[in-house]
């Protein structure tokens, strides 16, 4: 019987961990971009386009994307459910933060922030135990 003879190891792939850590890169960076307009146009409120609110968009989308990025990097290494906590806090403070530039008060901002995390929330934990 004729046995299958041992190979060489394969040639490493483009799919590896750089590939991956520039595609995060990448997505961390057009969230950032859509983050930062969306809050920039919130608060211009129709008015004409200045240098602060280009700044403040700037800024938004930057500390949104360096969260965003740092949490995608992190979050694996967590227990499931601190992972999922993890990306609750996240979606509740990104909408809450957005929603409160419309001039809501606070309490209306956090109400509203909260009816998006919760079932955000629920949503992950099951997703993590379920697959993990």
């Amino acid at each position: 019987m004729a046995h299958a003879a041992p190979t060489a190891p394969a040639a490493p792939s483009s799919s590896g961990p750089l590939s991956r850590a520039s595609g995060l890169a990448l997505a961390a960076v057009l969230l950032g971009a859509v983050y930062g307009i969306w809050a920039s146009g919130i608060r211009r409120d129709a008015g004409p386009i200045t240098g602060m609110n280009i700044l403040f968009g700037f800024v938004t989308g930057i500390a949104f994307a360096a969260i965003w990025y740092g949490l995608h990097t992190i979050s694996p290494r967590l227990p499931r459910e601190l992972r999922a906590v993890s990306w609750t806090v996240f979606t509740g403070l990104s909408f809450g933060f957005l929603y409160s530039l419309t001039g809501a008060t606070v309490l209306r901002s956090t109400v509203m922030a909260l009816a998006v995390a919760v079932p955000v929330g629920l949503a992950l934990f099951y997703r993590y135990y379920t697959t993990e």
